[in-house]
């Protein structure tokens, strides 16, 4: 089984950096973490969020972040490919990183991250950016730094009802104020985004979004090179043996010490709860959405967060776009 690319199965060159994305609430932490398994990778969360922490951290990324979902401008890289540069070669920027800290937990997280990136580059790891908020960064990543990139897309009912739970925003001003993203990518959808932003109406909100996130991975999957493309759905319905084969595209050995790890961190019966950040001692310490679950149960059963009618709503408004995404398995 492998990605769905349009073309057939895409690779990614042996040894590139790595960047697990994907609409935030798609399954990019479990994912991130079920690769960070072959322990042939540096995990790094979330490098691009806005929030401290995660985000806002110059020792891993010494780069200003001003956006939810961030876009890179390929026509104004400057600021942007210096802080990649470093972070890409596991280089820590400690002197950046100690004029930030404020409190004990980001000495804290300094030590961690420039101990794992010390590390890393001594037992020649691949970085690896496990982060939502890099999405529509993820096109610049690919192209310009060489990046391969592992795009998860979810059914987004799953997406929508989670945000739900979690109280989430989605923010559609964040892109109507991205200029570059609007001239390179939405300018044909700008009076759907500022329609749905001015309604007030959440669902429609969300709806919009998870619209305009997943036509940009169709696009990016179409024209970058090192672009791989999974359905969550896949993943968890069928853990070890689509695992094997995402390890397989992007250079990483399928172990029998990556397969039991996964296979302890899919089948587990912990209930998952849909609680946000927690921490995770998977790999190390970290704070992220990563969650052990049974994962097939996660993708079978009935979605309890939202009502019948608004699950209706939501296939209407997205079928046109995830019907670019079949599902393989299940």
């Amino acid at each position: 089984m492998s990605d769905i690319a349009r073309d057939g199965p895409a690779k990614i060159a042996a040894h590139a950096p790595l960047l697990v994305t994907g609409l935030p609430r798609s399954g990019t932490s479990w994912t991130g973490k079920m690769l960070e398994a072959s322990g042939q990778v540096v995990y790094i969360n979330e490098p691009m969020s806005p929030r401290r922490p995660p985000g806002g951290s110059p020792g891993v990324l010494d780069a200003q972040v001003d956006h939810r979902l961030q876009y890179i401008d390929p026509a104004e890289p400057r600021a942007w490919t210096s802080a990649f540069q470093a972070t890409l070669e596991l280089r820590f920027q400690a002197m950046a990183e100690i004029r930030s800290i404020r409190r004990p937990y980001h000495a804290a997280r300094a030590v961690k991250y420039a101990t794992a990136f010390a590390v890393g580059r001594h037992r020649n790891r691949r970085a690896m950016l496990d982060d939502p908020n890099a999405l529509f960064a993820s096109r610049w990543l690919a192209s310009a730094m060489g990046v391969g990139v592992v795009i998860v897309v979810r059914d987004p009912v799953g997406v929508i009802g989670s945000w739900r739970q979690l109280g989430w925003k989605p923010h559609l001003e964040d892109l109507l104020a991205q200029g570059a993203l609007m001239r390179d990518h939405f300018a044909h959808r700008r009076s759907d985004i500022e329609r749905a932003e001015g309604s007030g109406n959440w669902l429609e909100q969300m709806c919009c979004l998870w619209n305009l996130g997943n036509e940009f991975v169709d696009v990016v999957r179409s024209e970058v090179d090192g672009v791989l493309v999974w359905r969550y759905e896949d993943l968890a319905f069928d853990p070890l043996q689509q695992f094997r084969s995402l390890y397989g595209q992007c250079g990483l050995d399928f172990s029998s010490g990556a397969c039991d790890r996964i296979n302890r961190a899919t089948s587990s019966t912990v209930d998952a709860g849909h609680r946000g950040f927690a921490w995770s001692l998977m790999g190390g310490v970290s704070r992220t959405a990563f969650r052990q679950m049974d994962s097939r149960a996660a993708v079978t059963g009935p979605d309890q967060r939202l009502r019948p009618d608004e699950i209706d709503l939501i296939r209407t408004r997205t079928s046109a776009v995830l019907d670019r995404f079949p599902r393989s398995t299940g």
